[in-house]
């Protein structure tokens, strides 16, 4: 109540401002709009009052959103270009420090090199709802970014702020469950992002039953939004396929009997705050509110997927294969596959050591694994605990991964010492079961090529 109050009220100031400062709608000529808006930007930089300044951002705002695509790229165009860092106070800056090197001098310098933009953004954030609308700003900066390079430094300045704005510090993790608003319930069936909510019966099966849990973190900010949710299955074990996970007609696990958290679905709600990481707060955090509710608990996993997988297969050229091997790979591409034993068999002994190389050899160009989630779990100190053949036999699994998912076991014990591995040396934690993939025949001929 009190919150809508004050959000109402700032509404009326910011409108009411609009009529005083003379600030009309939004122009029907898009390339005027961008005019204006530039121009816009130029007068919240001059240091106005925080009242006008509030009704002038919401003016900024209003504006771009009446920008089409081209006319948001001139925006952008123009921020990289004219509101970088003041030339004139920077050289000054480095003229004293070269002088007199101190504490004051590194500040003034710190400061002067500050690109103007940044400003530009905290004086936008001023008008009533702007938060969420510069994470939308960023969404859009994002599809721009591509072929234009010159846009990268705007990205990394609205990036910095929303890292600064978004952390840990202001998040507030919230259980979803059926009493939940439903204008939240609607949000995790649409931001779902790992195994799609089909409808309302299939959320209810996922948030309500005794043995799930869901939680998500929200930002003050962004009241009815989240900003990334996981779904979490209690069982009396690891699972090693997701069907049985969300059938219909499943039976409860018994909360007494539960020893398992299984954390199968992790979804990130805001396009715009993508690579904000919340992921490895909300894992532990979690972890450490079952363990609170449900002492019995001693056994924390994922049951992952593998996005690129199949990507990796398809466009590596020399994959370690035999040439007796190699037509196999064939089979993939029609999904069939799954209901031929026989084939199923072949495929397993050529995909299961080629997956054992993915996730232990394969690099990205920056160094960790080529997996983007195994990066993130590693990142966070999980160990790579298990390689589930068939565990995503949908459309969807088949068609990105192989039908593969991939277990990654959070033991409290090692996740620190399991972290400062990867994060100093990009060394992997990994189960013996995993390793001995590596020395089956085809793994011994992985290690004596020495790709990777």
């Amino acid at each position: 109540m009190t919150n809508d109050f004050f959000s109402d009220l700032l509404t009326s100031i910011s409108e009411r401002g609009r009529a005083l400062l003379r600030l009309g709608p939004a122009s029907v000529d898009a390339g005027q709009n961008t005019s204006d808006l530039i121009e816009l930007c130029g007068e919240l930089l001059s240091g106005r009052g925080e009242a006008s300044g509030s009704v002038i951002a919401r003016g900024v705002l209003d504006r771009y959103h009446s920008l089409d695509e081209a006319g948001r790229l001139t925006f952008f165009e123009a921020l990289a270009e004219k509101y970088g860092p003041d030339a004139d106070k920077l050289d000054k800056a480095i003229e004293a420090w070269r002088d007199k090197p101190s504490g004051d001098g590194a500040g003034e310098l710190h400061f002067a090199s500050e690109p103007q933009r940044q400003e530009l953004f905290r004086r936008l954030n001023r008008a009533p709802g702007a938060t969420h609308e510069l994470v939308n700003m960023r969404a859009d900066l994002l599809d721009l970014k591509n072929g234009h390079k010159d846009l990268a430094t705007v990205d990394r300045d609205i990036a910095h702020l929303l890292a600064s704005w978004f952390n840990r510090g202001f998040l507030v993790l919230r259980k979803i469950n059926w009493s939940t608003p439903a204008i939240i319930l609607e949000k995790v069936i649409k931001y779902e992002a790992v195994h799609e909510i089909h409808d309302w019966n299939d959320l209810r099966r996922r948030i309500d039953p005794i043995d799930r849990r869901c939680y998500a973190f929200f930002h003050p900010a962004l009241v009815d939004e989240p900003l990334i949710f996981v779904e979490v299955a209690l069982t009396e074990a690891i699972p090693g396929a997701i069907a049985p996970l969300l059938a219909e007609d499943r039976q409860p696990v018994p909360i007494d009997r539960a020893r398992t958290a299984v954390f199968y679905s992790i979804s990130n709600c805001q396009r715009g705050l993508a690579g904000i990481s919340f992921g490895n707060f909300l894992i532990k955090q979690v972890v450490e509110e079952l363990r609170r509710e449900l002492p019995k608990l001693d056994t924390f996993v994922t049951l992952s997927p593998v996005p690129g997988f199949m990507k990796w297969l398809k466009r590596t050229p020399d994959l370690p294969l035999s040439e007796e091997e190699r037509p196999l790979l064939e089979l993939l591409d029609n999904p069939d596959w799954i209901h031929d034993a026989a084939q199923a068999a072949q495929l397993r002994a050529v995909i299961e050591p080629l997956a054992a190389h993915y996730f232990l050899k394969a690099k990205a160009p920056r160094g960790g694994p080529v997996d983007s989630v195994a990066r993130f779990h590693l990142g966070n100190g999980a160990r790579l605990e298990r390689i589930d053949w068939l565990g995503d036999i949908s459309a969807k699994g088949l068609r990105e991964s192989a039908g593969l998912m991939v277990n990654y076991l959070y033991r409290l014990d090692d996740i620190e010492k399991n972290h400062e591995a990867y994060a100093d040396h990009y060394e992997i934690a990994a189960s013996p079961a995993v390793k001995k993939q590596l020395k089956t025949e085809g793994g011994r001929r992985l290690l004596d090529m020495r790709l990777g």
